[in-house]
């Protein structure tokens, strides 16, 4: 397991554990070593993980053994059909779409995808998806609405790609149709975001009745290195706009900028992907139970999103 800098005391303590299980012949003093190694990193492991930065909540969805979009469409849909291409220019992985069963009810599926290691990462392009990523969820959107079906998302992304060729084809053209086509998208849209929520490649497939997001996952308009580049010529403060930019979960769910926080296993997403699978799909039925009771879900997110803007304090 990749180990980030703020776990190294959790890393050591595993490796005294790891050595003592190899050396244990059953000796009892040698297991009563072992169960008070272990509850001694479990105690630390939860108060380190209950008093991250902003900064450590970045580098933990970033983490790159979190799961991604895929592992919840494999854990989550049953008869899952891939969906490829924007009909207009190619198929682009960044993004993963299909149709499928969601504990039996028919669903649409779109998402971020990053990949797992370098060779899949490249060939999602590190999650940044193109302008016919976007095109291809709104064609998606398209069918979804056609035949009735409500809409998953899977945010998991840095942000969409700044590639020049990415601006030839329209970008930005292609986020703002996006999101447009989310506004006339007729029946309910749940949005998870389970890793990074980053910029514009984001809201485009965040646009949502209900808005989900994982205890250690951020969402903001950008990255706190492109912030501290802006700001200060320098990525070297990314840790100072981190806590400025207000991008955590905890922060969003106060400024009632998403819906809920789906709690994490302790540690992170990544040590146990069985468990925080199960616990989205059961906060997403919910969800989408909630919402199929409201008489017309296209209003209500128009409404959801308008009220951002209304009466609202900074703080």
């Amino acid at each position: 397991m990749i180990i980030l800098d703020f776990e190294r005391p959790i890393f050591e303590l595993d490796s005294k554990i790891k050595e003592l299980k190899n050396l244990n012949t059953g000796d009892l003093s040698i297991i009563d070593e072992i169960k008070r190694l272990e509850n001694k990193q479990k105690k630390l492991l939860k108060n380190i993980y209950s008093e991250l930065t902003p900064w450590q909540k970045v580098l933990v969805a970033r983490h790159q053994e979190r799961p991604k979009t895929s592992d919840y469409v494999r854990a989550l849909i049953e008869n899952f059909v891939p969906l490829a291409g924007d009909r207009l220019f190619g198929n682009d992985q960044a993004i993963i779409a299909g149709i499928g069963k969601f504990r039996g009810m028919s669903v649409a599926i779109l998402g971020h995808e990053k990949g797992k290691d370098t060779q899949d990462r490249i060939k999602h392009n590190f999650g940044m998806p193109h302008p016919e990523g976007y095109r291809k969820a709104y064609r998606v959107m398209d069918i979804a609405d056609k035949f009735d079906l409500p809409l998953l998302t899977f945010i998991d992304t840095a942000g969409a790609y700044p590639g020049i060729g990415a601006e030839e084809r329209g970008q930005a053209e292609a986020i703002a149709k996006c999101i447009e086509r989310s506004l006339q998208f007729k029946k309910p849209i749940i949005a998870t975001i389970i890793g990074e929520g980053g910029s514009g490649g984001a809201v485009a497939l965040a646009v949502a009745n209900t808005i989900l997001m994982l205890e250690h996952s951020i969402y903001s308009v950008i990255s706190p290195e492109g912030c501290a580049s802006i700001l200060y010529r320098s990525s070297d403060r990314a840790q100072e706009t981190a806590e400025a930019l207000k991008l955590t979960a905890q922060d969003l769910l106060r400024f009632k900028m998403i819906d809920d926080v789906i709690e994490e296993p302790l540690g992170g997403a990544h040590r146990d992907p069985a468990s925080i699978t199960k616990a989205v799909g059961d906060r997403i039925r919910v969800a989408l139970a909630n919402v199929s009771s409201i008489s017309s879900p296209k209003e209500h997110r128009r409404e959801k999103f308008l009220e951002f803007c209304r009466n609202y304090e900074l703080i």
